[in-house]
């Protein structure tokens, strides 16, 4: 039997989250119907009542029921509203941060789900009791968890109370075992190979230096197969970890894990009047869609985040373990 839903209790919006507004509905929505609070058929409430009981706009809103609606989980009708119209799946797909590479990967996830595959996603930012909260709550309540771990002595504790049919650990191997589904990148072998490939363009510089902020979480191991590297090939190299002292100079080709010391890079570039790829080297850590135009290009060194997203949603719609490596490659533009 259908209902008319006026209340709005079922919405959990915190106006201090990460998560944007209109996700926050869109989960609690997709929650509601899992829980089954509500069921196909079911009129949601307007967005005026929505708008008024939690301080929202009507953009966040109408953006919300937006997405709901593309991913055939409500429909509207003139004059009457939305209503509920599919039984769906839930994912839980937990990630680290928000960053421009992460929404490559996780629109790709999302984008090979069929309709009725529903996705929530989470932050833990490398913070335990944010991990804990996140899947300790979500215990039951879903069909099936991507989770992105990360090196804390807490986190096997925490993953192995979720069935390991229904995980999927991604991007780095940490504490997955033979049991383990995973879709992982390399950040050791895979990284000294990549470095192989433009020995070459190394050469025009007198060191190279690896910046590795102190704040990062990058895995260390790529510390240890950048200083293999440069052992190998005969380069002088430098392993630098506090970004208050990064000072960039001419004829030192540069590689950094993290977005944050791009900036710093090309401030300082330009301060200096140094020419990237000219007067010094600069390699970065992970592929984004803007790297190909900022400057005149930046050379990347990258897991394809498109395929881990593909691969993860096919664990998703397949009763199949999976334990794979997404390759590692190398995009070599103007910078270097």
């Amino acid at each position: 039997m259908t209902k008319n839903i006026t209340n709005t209790s079922f919405l959990s919006i915190q106006h201090d989250s990460d998560i944007p507004k209109y996700q926050q509905i869109v989960n609690s929505i997709n929650n509601a119907i899992s829980n089954s609070v509500i069921s196909n058929g079911d009129l949601l409430p307007s967005v005026n009542s929505i708008c008024k009981t939690h301080s929202l706009s009507r953009d966040t809103v109408f953006k919300a029921y937006s997405l709901l609606k593309e991913n055939n989980v409500i429909e509207s009708v003139p004059n009457k509203g939305y209503y509920v119209s599919s039984d769906t799946r839930k994912i839980l797909l937990v990630l680290d941060t928000f960053k421009a590479y992460k929404e490559v990967l996780y629109h790709s996830f999302i984008n090979n789900l069929p309709t009725h595959y529903i996705t929530d996603v989470q932050f833990h930012h490398y913070n335990i009791d944010n991990f804990k909260t996140i899947l300790n709550n979500s215990l039951g309540k879903y069909y099936k968890y991507v989770v992105m771990n990360f090196d804390h002595k807490e986190v096997p504790s925490v993953v192995s109370k979720i069935n390991k049919d229904k995980l999927l650990l991604i991007d780095w191997n940490v504490y997955a075992d033979k049991e383990s589904n995973y879709v992982f990148q390399d950040f050791g072998k895979a990284f000294y190979t990549s470095l192989e490939e433009v020995t070459h363009l190394f050469r025009k510089y007198k060191e190279i230096h690896l910046l590795f902020p102190n704040y990062t979480e990058h895995p260390k191991e790529t510390i240890l197969f950048f200083e293999k590297f440069c052992a190998d090939f005969g380069f002088d190299f430098k392993v630098l970890t506090d970004p208050n002292k990064y000072d960039i100079q001419k004829d030192i080709a540069y590689i950094s894990v993290s977005d944050r010391v791009l900036g710093i890079f090309l401030e300082q570039c330009k301060m200096k009047n140094i020419e990237p790829g000219v007067d010094v080297g600069f390699l970065s850590y992970n592929e984004t869609p803007m790297k190909e135009f900022i400057y005149k290009g930046i050379s990347v060194v990258s897991t394809d985040f498109k395929a881990l997203g593909t691969k993860a949603a096919e664990f998703i719609m397949n009763d199949q373990s999976i334990q794979e490596y997404i390759e590692t490659k190398l995009i070599v533009r103007e910078s270097l």
